[in-house]
């Protein structure tokens, strides 16, 4: 008989485990050449086809008056989020001004703004409405979601930079921006429609440093002065829808002159403040450019049209015309040409001085001495 302080003695063979059910006798072994074992790949193969046995069960079991929730896959989910975020604008009977004008009440909403180029925006019998939305389709190959968006956009930058207030009230520094900019108009020929040119003198640039280098001043002022351009078509009076598929009426030219401006191609501060012209005048004011004409263009100007091709369609992009010579301007416009300035081939008058500008503040005198009686000259 075992003592009490006797150790007990542990089995040395496990018992096997209790079996449920009928024992699978289909697992294939080690040498069994016709049912190979299950690789990882098939085991999760496997896993995933009995996951979805069971919740097709699951769904049989439903009454008739539940409706059966689709099973929702990696595809579904993606292009769900993708059509959230694109929300297409489905145009409807009438076409894309039509489907635009649908939108115009959500786009105001949006913006927070209702105020384009002088058109306060309003119903479709409005005609210079009708004017403003069909620039912005022909902005956007008449693509709605993509002229909503861009509208948008344009609303709420002229809310937050206030161009026409601009150009009213600012007095711009004459010293950084003088004989810069001008706007002149002349009537077209055989009576029609008056024709707009903004100049745009950059060889009139004393310090580029100061007229480009704080970018902020330098869009406003340009801003400003496309306004001022604005204002001369006056699109608020306009009676006149543009035609369908036809030619719009209500467009301006711009000139720019390089003549002298040799430091244009390698100054990054005038480069940067090139780029974002092209940039926010290509959102905020679309299908005002009748064409453009580079003149006096040094060779190595190239960077500036490369800078326009990321930004602009290549419909505006034909619409620029580089001159080597100002004097070739006049044969360009032919309907106007007699009428241009001498330097650039006309017959009128000498220069630019008289034509429209922004306001400038005035520049101070010379320096006073102490005495406040006699200038001296300032240091």
């Amino acid at each position: 008989m075992a003592t009490e302080n006797q150790p007990s003695v542990v089995p040395t063979t496990i018992p096997a485990p209790a079996v449920i059910g009928e024992p699978k006798t289909d697992i294939p072994g080690p040498n069994d050449a016709s049912n190979p074992i299950a690789t990882n790949a098939d085991l999760a193969q496997a896993e995933t086809a009995a996951q979805v046995a069971d919740t097709a069960e699951k769904l049989d079991k439903l009454t008739v008056d539940e409706p059966k929730p689709a099973i929702p896959t990696t595809d579904t989910v993606a292009t769900e989020k993708e059509t959230e975020k694109q929300a297409p604008v489905l145009a409807p009977p009438g076409g894309p001004l039509k489907a635009l004008f649908a939108e115009l009440p959500s786009i105001t909403e949006t913006a927070g703004y209702t105020e384009m180029w002088g058109v306060q925006l309003s119903e479709d019998s409005h005609i210079p409405t009708t004017i403003v939305l069909e620039k912005f389709l022909r902005a956007n190959n008449r693509d709605v979601a993509k002229a909503k968006a861009q509208l948008i956009e344009a609303l709420k930058w002229r809310k937050k930079i206030q161009p026409a207030k601009l150009l009213a009230d600012n007095e711009f520094d004459a010293t950084k921006f003088g004989g810069v900019g001008y706007v002149t108009t002349y009537p077209g020929a055989d009576g029609g429609k008056k024709e707009i040119v903004t100049w745009n003198i950059y060889g009139a640039v004393k310090d580029n440093k100061a007229t480009f280098g704080n970018l902020e001043e330098f869009i406003k002022w340009r801003a400003a002065l496309m306004e001022l351009s604005v204002q001369e078509l006056d699109l608020a009076s306009a009676t006149e829808k543009i035609p369908e598929n036809g030619v719009d009426p209500y467009r301006t030219i711009q000139v720019h002159d390089y003549l002298n401006v040799s430091f244009l191609r390698m100054d990054p501060v005038v480069k940067a403040a090139s780029t974002e012209v092209i940039k926010v005048f290509s959102m905020a004011y679309p299908e005002l450019l009748k064409e453009k004409f580079f003149v006096n263009v040094p060779v190595l100007m190239g960077w500036v049209f490369a800078a326009m091709k990321l930004f602009l369609s290549p419909e505006t992009i034909k619409k620029f015309h580089p001159l080597s010579y100002g004097h070739g301007l006049a044969g360009e416009l032919p309907s106007i040409g007699k009428q241009l300035p001498k330097p650039y081939g006309g017959e009128g008058k000498p220069n630019l001085m008289d034509g429209h500008t922004v306001k400038y503040a005035p520049i101070p005198d010379m320096a006073k001495d102490a005495t406040g009686d006699q200038p001296t000259a300032a240091a």
